[in-house]
């Protein structure tokens, strides 16, 4: 169970259309096709003879695949918009064009140029925690989910088998997450090509593809971190512009999110660049060459890849729920950094992330000391680490990244 279906059939109740996107892979066409396929014709745009088809007689096709349909791959036929308008303006009853894609800018133009306000448009990401472990049916809210984070409120929690290690190397993408048949090595390897030959050159033409896949690497390498655009056209040997561009694409394609800083000092000069994150700690892993525990949790990114995890879950809920994400991180000049703030209905609420299974009270002590700042407009703060019970230190709730959700 996928908690988007929810979502989905939320916004089938008032939109003609829905779009879901996403990165290959995340179980778009599973979720439609197992969920939707008794009330709704499948059609794939992929096959090339449909395509063909599609292309050559548009208003033919609509005849043969009247709604309600669900189209796969939309983005190989973004021209066919048009008609789904027309359709759509012609019978605007709600729920009857399901569509799938992987997103791109042609496909994104397409959409607000010609179904502005009559679709709904939905993310979907590889599996969250709770999702793999068959928890997807539990559909609980943004705000429920912070209340049993930060208020200690109870919440029924299945059992979690994954180490930390485990979660890391082979990350949450359905196929390799649920079957352990599946090399990871092989199956990320194939995962990156494919991205770099389909999904990057249908977006942009990179003419070393090399020196993309050299871009990738060294962007996984600073998961985790505040974004340097130079320092990473420096690592590649691309400029600035090109860098920036790059990113775009990336954050496109949903290989990777940018945390943005939050927009109050609390009388503090603050850093102003985002944070990059990559959204599945798996590719991320393995473009670093991480492929065994020992090296991985004993390693120097160990840090950087914990708050990886953490911080793409949230991401995960808040666009699972159809909402855009209310996230950000705090750095003033002098150091002093929150991993997170969730902004909600006007309150922060800070968390920090400790891969140590060892907390101390230094750990925190960066909680603490901005909650004196930024005084009634936060909560207590949260730290999630690598422990299984919960507990607390120094007056901040400590929990295990099992139940960080």
């Amino acid at each position: 169970p996928r908690v988007l279906e929810h979502t989905i059939r939320r916004a089938m109740r008032t939109f003609p259309a829905i779009l879901i996107t996403g990165p290959r892979q995340s179980g778009k066409t599973t979720l439609l096709t197992e969920r939707f396929s008794k009330t709704h014709q499948f059609v794939s745009i992929e096959n090339p003879d449909v395509r063909a088809r599609l292309l050559d007689d548009p208003i033919g096709f609509l005849k043969a695949h009247p709604p309600p349909v669900i189209l796969d791959e939309i983005q190989y036929a973004p021209e066919f918009l048009h008609y789904i308008k027309t359709a759509i303006d012609e019978n605007r009853q709600p729920g009857q064009w399901l569509l799938s894609g992987s997103q791109n800018f042609a496909l994104m133009q397409g959409v607000s140029q010609t179904l502005s306000g009559r679709i709904a448009i939905l993310n979907l990401l590889p599996f969250s925690l709770g999702e793999s472990i068959g928890a997807g049916k539990q559909n609980y809210s943004i705000d429920e989910i912070i209340s049993h984070v930060f208020s200690a409120r109870d919440r029924s929690l299945m059992p979690v088998s994954y180490t930390l290690d485990d979660w890391i190397i082979r990350g949450s993408y359905p196929e390799i997450r649920t079957n352990p048949q599946v090399d990871r090595q092989l199956w990320c390897a194939s995962y990156i090509q494919t991205y770099l030959e389909r999904d990057v050159r249908q977006i942009i033409n990179v003419g070393d593809l090399n020196t993309f896949d050299r871009f990738l690497r060294v962007c996984a390498a600073r998961t985790g971190q505040i974004l340097n655009l130079s320092e990473i056209s420096r690592d590649v040997g691309m400029s600035v512009p090109t860098i920036k561009k790059w990113i775009s694409i990336l954050e496109a394609s949903y290989q990777i999110y940018l945390l943005p800083p939050h927009f109050r000092n609390f009388g503090k000069r603050v850093i102003k660049s985002p944070k990059i994150y990559f959204l599945d700690p798996a590719i991320a892993s393995f473009l670093m060459g991480l492929h065994a525990s020992e090296p991985l949790l004993n390693g120097p990114m160990i840090g950087h890849l914990f708050e990886t995890v953490v911080i793409s879950e949230w991401v995960k809920a808040f666009y699972h729920r159809g909402e855009k994400p209310e996230l950000f991180y705090w750095r003033s000049k002098a150091g002093l950094e929150i991993d997170l703030l969730i902004d909600r209905n006007q309150r922060l609420f800070p968390l920090e992330t400790k891969a140590s299974a060892t907390l101390l009270p230094g750990h925190a002590k960066a909680l603490n000391k901005w909650r004196n700042l930024a005084g009634e407009e936060t909560v207590k703060g949260v730290i999630v680490a690598n422990i299984d019970n919960p507990m607390e230190v120094s007056g901040c709730r400590v929990i295990s990244w099992k139940h960080a959700l």
